[in-house]
């Protein structure tokens, strides 16, 4: 017997802080009955269709959820361009505080009826979960700790803070400069990080401090990290842990940083590690 068709439907988001649109899209099996939504966040030098991040949205429908994906604004992708990083003006001027933002107006759309394709008898918005990557497992837990709307957090390899903790050398350099670039070693593409970024931590220092914020957390927190990770210590998420007494954690034994994905990922299944975060993720939300 054949498996049911899903519905996968493609929107515009516009956040208020800024004038640049950004995409996000939904996978789901229309039943006509509310599902749970888990919202995905990319991590950085990432984007929404990177590698498996398609079939991971389709494996999620098929178990009876609303997963929906969005591009940060200012991650380099353009609208109707190649899909993939192009936009290296706007990646240097993206920063924490634009990236907490736009999540919370993908929120706001969600909660507000006619703002987005989605119909409203397909989504159970009173079981909203954040689920990030990286970057996008901190910022998921920023999110959380700030707006009541999301019922439960998970991070996939999270990063446990945001303070770089850049030396006083590279912070003077960069102040004068304006500018310092970082490779990007998938694309051969050199990426501009403006000085407004660390502006924008200094200024906001309150709302990113990501190990005192994870210590308020009511919502239930899930963290899975590879004991491979060759990009963030498995440490992080046992710090997180320490934080977050509450928290549960699952070491993936043999994974690294992207749980066996690559871009661009030719084939229809998961990566055989990516399969058992998304498990251990479903597990967690029922």
């Amino acid at each position: 017997m054949a498996a049911s068709p899903l519905t996968s439907v493609d929107f515009l988001l516009r956040n208020p802080t800024h004038t640049r649109p950004f995409a996000a899209d939904a996978c789901y099996l229309p039943t006509g009955q509310a599902k749970p939504v888990v919202i995905f966040v990319h991590g950085f030098k990432g984007f929404k269709d990177w590698g498996h991040f398609n079939a991971l949205a389709d494996y999620f429908a098929r178990q009876g959820f609303v997963f929906i994906k969005l591009n940060l604004s200012h991650n380099g992708v353009v609208v109707g361009g190649s899909g993939d990083l192009e936009d290296m003006e706007a990646f240097g001027h993206n920063n924490f505080s634009l990236e907490l933002d736009d999540l919370g107006a993908l929120l706001d759309a969600l909660h507000t009826p006619g703002t987005t394709p989605l119909p409203p008898a397909e989504l159970d918005l009173t079981r909203l979960t954040l689920v990030g990557h990286s970057r996008g497992g901190g910022l998921v837990l920023l999110k959380a700790a700030e707006d009541t709307r999301v019922t439960s957090v998970v991070g996939w390899a999270a990063i446990n803070d945001i303070d770089q903790r850049w030396s006083p050398d590279l912070m003077q350099r960069w102040q004068a400069d304006g500018v310092q670039y970082i490779d990007n070693a998938r694309t051969g593409q050199r990426m501009p990080l403006y000085y407004q970024l660390a502006e924008d931590y200094q200024r906001n220092k309150a709302r990113l401090d990501i190990p005192t914020l994870v210590r308020t957390l009511r919502q239930p927190l899930l963290l899975l990290h590879g004991d491979q990770d060759e990009t963030l210590p498995v440490q992080m998420a046992h710090d997180l842990q320490a934080w977050q007494p509450r928290a549960k954690l699952v070491v993936v034994p043999g994974a690294n940083h992207v749980f066996g994905g690559r871009h661009p990922w030719e084939e229809t299944g998961l990566p055989a590690h990516a399969q058992h975060v998304a498990d251990e993720t479903i597990a967690f939300l029922r």
